[in-house]
């Protein structure tokens, strides 16, 4: 199954590790397969540099050893997919589902509400308890 992280998610697991997080890579990256959009990456680098610039060769460290599809993000993604408030939001899910994944893991409460056929978007409390 592929599966797609938020931003959210991959900060909160590489700065932030606890056992649900940690279970929920490990899970994701031995059971499934992990796909990162070249804009979360994106976000999740200028979040680091911004809020926690000593972490920065963590994260490039973590990041050059977890495995992972990466996909492109478009800079100008077509419009209207869906409706979604924050339009910061529309590319991570845009990519998501250019990229046929499978399941968006997001804390994120954007997302709740949306309703679409692919890719099933869910918290990673549920992720672990539905995979």
């Amino acid at each position: 199954m592929r599966v797609m992280i938020d931003t959210n998610i991959l900060i909160s697991a590489l700065l932030f590790p606890g056992q649900q997080m940690n279970t929920l890579i490990y899970k994701i990256t031995t059971e499934h397969q992990l796909i990162l959009s070249s804009y979360v990456v994106d976000e999740l680098l200028n979040v680091v540099r911004r809020k926690f610039k000593d972490k920065l060769e963590t994260v490039d460290l973590l990041l050059s050893r977890l495995p992972y599809e990466l996909v492109y993000t478009p800079q100008h993604p077509k419009p209207v997919l869906f409706e979604i408030r924050d339009e910061k939001d529309y590319p991570v899910l845009y990519s998501a589902i250019m990229e046929d994944v499978d399941v968006f893991v997001t804390g994120d409460r954007d997302f709740d509400g949306l309703d679409l056929e692919k890719p099933e978007i869910i918290s990673p409390a549920g992720f672990l308890e539905k995979y």
